[in-house]
């Protein structure tokens, strides 16, 4: 299509249109994820079969690891089916692996940490959808407070230093809701104009409902540090 035909009025239509559905898959795996996180935790067979078992638990891990390097190296070469299928089976192996924060955190905390998490993540993606600003610098600041991030949980992993620990969750927190801000500013920007309802749409729908579901669960696990009462 000759997007030089559009109006500015269709543009924005259409931009509109494939943020919804970026946001549609994304709520959609993020309900797969908890459905299945609470179907584990009211299971016991499954909880020790996963929780039990490090093999187990750990071979998750890696398959959940998997499908995303899968799904972001491959995008351009598979089907918008196979996108989807890859995606949504991520949202479900993470479901199995969440579960154990019913194990852990108070089920009250928990519902209350998701809606914390939920009204955070969309002040900061409606910030970064309508800013004018180019959040490009701060982008490059938040990975390299991410890469610092990883290495100081790492660390703690094995120190486990209660300051170090807060550091790390509040440092968590102000990564992610940056994070969000420009991933949505990116999603918006790196939307085709005239492919509308093809494959290529469909792909670019789905990679921009992964990043962003990562940055909701990455988000809500540190609020949770902070929010969570323990049982």
């Amino acid at each position: 299509m000759n997007i030089q035909h559009l109006t500015q009025e269709e543009i924005r239509i259409e931009q509109a249109n494939f943020i919804n559905n970026v946001y549609s898959w994304m709520t959609g795996a993020l309900l797969l994820t908890g459905l299945i996180a609470l179907w584990v935790s009211s299971t016991p067979e499954v909880i020790e079969f996963i929780f039990g078992n490090r093999i187990v638990f750990y071979g998750l891990l890696i398959a959940e690891f998997g499908c995303v390097s899968y799904l972001v190296s491959v995008i351009g070469k598979i089907s918008s089916n196979t996108a989807i299928a890859v995606f949504l089976g991520y949202a479900a192996l993470n479901g199995l692996t969440l579960a154990s924060i019913f194990y852990v955190f108070t089920s009250e905390s928990i519902s209350t940490t998701f809606f914390v998490t939920a009204g955070t993540f969309g002040v900061m993606s409606a910030y970064g959808y309508f800013t004018k600003s180019d959040l490009t610098t701060f982008r490059n600041l938040a990975f390299m407070g991410l890469i610092g991030l990883i290495i100081a949980s790492v660390v703690n992993y094995f120190f486990q230093n209660e300051m170090l620990y807060w550091l790390t969750t509040y440092a968590g927190i102000l990564i992610f809701v940056g994070l969000t801000a420009y991933d949505t500013q990116k999603i918006k920007e790196m939307n085709i104009i005239g492919n509308q309802y093809t494959e290529e749409d469909s792909k670019e729908a789905i990679l921009g409902a992964l990043t962003l579901y990562l940055d909701f669960i990455n988000l809500f696990l540190f609020l949770l540090r902070i929010f969570g009462r323990r049982k």
